[in-house]
């Protein structure tokens, strides 16, 4: 099996490259490693939708049986515990739309072209995996929610569980490719007024990186 992992940052995955013996990596060129029998492709894109869409592209082929995004993420739903793992079936560019006064338009609203939400519809294939992680919604962003009235915004438009920056064009490369996919992050902080006191960022990579060579094992 081939399998390709995309974070944005080193930092999000340094337990699983230390583990495998990667010390260095080149956003161009995957840091290739081996797990058991299984040949793995590590991608660091950078952080941001521009980024991941064109460097994950970039390298995605059909020799991968499977890619993986991981990394961490703000939470929505307080029923989410800091640290908690999740698995992120459906995700939206929510910014994707035109104002019009107080409201916000999506592109379904405008009668406009274009692809605002993708959905993963082949995570049957993995039902060892899914069985490990709760299945949760997400959106995408440029700017991560600070402000108690864009969260509620957001949140009534939406009804989203986690928010990145990546997520939803890691998968919508996937989906143009066909490639089998997964988007596994793990919560570092409530989506809240901008507050670092209450971020866990350590504990969410610990969590991040065991699961996912839970992940690894269960393939």
């Amino acid at each position: 099996m081939k399998i390709l992992i995309v974070s944005a940052t080193k930092f999000e995955i340094e337990p699983l490259l230390s583990k495998m013996g990667a010390s260095h990596y080149c956003k161009t060129n995957p840091i290739c490693c081996m797990y058991k029998n299984i040949e793995i492709d590590f991608l660091l894109t950078g952080i941001g939708m521009v980024a991941t869409t064109y460097y994950t592209a970039k390298v995605l082929n059909k020799t991968y049986n499977l890619a993986l995004n991981i990394g961490i993420c703000g939470s929505f739903n307080n029923n989410l515990e800091i640290g908690s793992v999740v698995n992120v079936y459906e995700d939206c560019f929510s910014e994707l739309g035109a104002e019009d006064g107080n409201d916000f338009l999506p592109l379904e609203e405008l009668n406009l072209d274009g692809i605002t939400k993708v959905s993963n519809i082949n995570q049957v294939f993995f039902n060892s995996v899914i069985e490990l992680l709760p299945k949760v919604t997400g959106i995408t962003v440029n700017t991560a929610h600070g402000n108690e009235k864009s969260i509620n915004n957001v949140f009534q438009k939406f009804h989203p569980y986690v928010e990145s920056m990546e997520g939803a064009a890691f998968m919508f490369v996937c989906e143009q490719e066909q490639i089998p996919y997964l988007q596994i992050r793990a919560v570092s902080n409530i989506v809240e007024r901008r507050n670092k006191n209450n971020w866990n960022i350590p504990l969410a990579i610990v969590n991040l990186n065991k699961k996912i060579i839970e992940v690894l094992n269960s393939l």
